[in-house]
């Protein structure tokens, strides 16, 4: 038997995301994270960027110390400053990283850095070289670069990985790629390095494509992937671990490759960061979304009462979730009510159930949703009241509520 190629996933949500505004954590917090994701089995924690204040410089020291499985990476820039931090704050840690950066792109290289190619060049291979006398473990990362001139992306990139860097990272920082774009500059960059190194991508979500994107360099010969929870990250965020990692899973045909994690941790983490950032998850955001599983229209529900893959591709509790959410509305049927009036203990006769759901609809169309409280009243009053005048009569109860 051929063994699938592991997927290793890199979780930012303790650095990039915290960038978000309104995520910032402190220690304990982190600490809280940093155990989830170790239940959850990401391969990398980017534990922060020790040099850009004590605070995240304890922070990542303690999830270093913490940290029993996963490799634990510090963020620094090439400056030494950065480096020695980074390289101080990971040392604990079983498995230590430094992933150091600088940018790559025209624009990055004239209005900030002010530098040259040559170098940049030059200060890259000084910062590995520099980053590797701290940790033997060292990832660099070219800022910008899907906006890079592609052939001098190249050459940073196999001067870093002659200076010692044995993860390559390619950032997608302004969420500027498209797919079939990005999937075809991970394919030439992998096609110029040594097989040894592994490829990382990166990818923000400015136009809504750094899972798709992430996903086709998987497709192209990356076998790391940097996404954060929930896909928080500055700006748009970025790409989301648990779609990711979903996808793979949901279509191994697709992807020929898995991943380490325990996807029935996804949904607790994604709950605690939300607990823990007091920052909630739009109700239709992918796999861990209030209505991921919720179903209200009526053919779909009465499909998933009898099968529920006729309507899910996977089930909420492959992600750690207690079942799927039938949800009463306007669009219900009558298999939905009847499913329901059941779990509450109602066993109704057909007439009996078609007089219930003439009081269902019509509350419906004045109620969002349909609570269990509406059921038992709407039912235990129209038992022996079935008809017309019980059903005018409950309305304008509710109504004048």
């Amino acid at each position: 038997m051929i063994m699938q190629p592991s997927i290793k996933i890199f979780d930012t949500t303790l650095r990039d995301g915290e960038q978000a505004p309104g995520f910032g954590m402190n220690t304990q917090e982190k600490l809280r994270i940093a155990a989830q994701l170790e239940l959850l089995g990401v391969d990398v924690i980017e534990a922060g960027f020790p040099i850009c204040s004590l605070g995240d410089f304890e922070a990542v020291s303690a999830v270093a110390e913490q940290t029993q499985n996963a490799v634990v990476a510090g963020l620094a820039r090439t400056r030494d400053s950065d480096i020695e931090s980074a390289g101080k704050a990971v040392k604990g840690a079983k498995k230590s990283r430094i992933h150091t950066f600088i940018a790559t792109s025209d624009i990055h290289m004239e209005h900030k850095l002010r530098m040259s190619r040559e170098e940049v060049i030059k200060e890259a291979v000084r910062g590995v070289t520099h980053a590797k006398s701290w940790c033997e473990d060292v990832e660099f990362s070219a800022e910008d670069a899907t906006r890079s001139d592609e052939s001098f992306l190249i050459e940073v990139f196999q001067a870093a990985v002659e200076a010692g860097a044995t993860v390559i990272n390619v950032p997608d920082t302004v969420g500027y790629a498209v797919p079939w774009e990005f999937g075809t500059l991970i394919g030439k960059i992998k096609q110029n390095l040594p097989n040894h190194v592994t490829i990382s991508v990166h990818c923000h979500n400015d136009l809504g494509l750094a899972v798709a994107n992430s996903l086709m360099a998987v497709q192209n010969g990356a076998t790391q992937v940097e996404c954060t929870i929930n896909g928080v990250g500055e700006r748009a965020g970025n790409a989301a671990l648990e779609e990711i990692a979903m996808a793979i899973y949901t279509r191994q045909s697709e992807f020929s490759s898995h991943t380490n994690l325990n996807h029935k941790e996804i949904f607790p983490a994604s709950q605690l960061l939300s607990q823990i950032t007091g920052q909630s998850v739009q109700l239709n955001k992918a796999v861990v979304g209030g209505n991921a599983f919720a179903h209200e229209a009526g053919i779909h529900q009465h499909g998933v009462i009898n099968n529920p893959l006729t309507y899910e591709i996977m089930t909420p509790e492959s992600v750690g979730k207690n079942g799927n959410n039938i949800v009463l509305g306007k669009h219900s049927g009558r298999k939905a009510l009847d499913h329901r009036l059941r779990e509450l203990g109602f066993d109704f006769t057909k007439d009996e159930l078609n007089k219930v759901y003439e009081g269902f609809i019509q509350l419906a169309d004045n109620k969002k949703v349909i609570e269990d409280s509406d059921l038992i009243h709407i039912s235990t009053n129209g038992v022996t009241e079935l008809g017309d005048e019980f059903v005018q009569r409950t309305m304008q109860q509710f109504l004048n509520k």
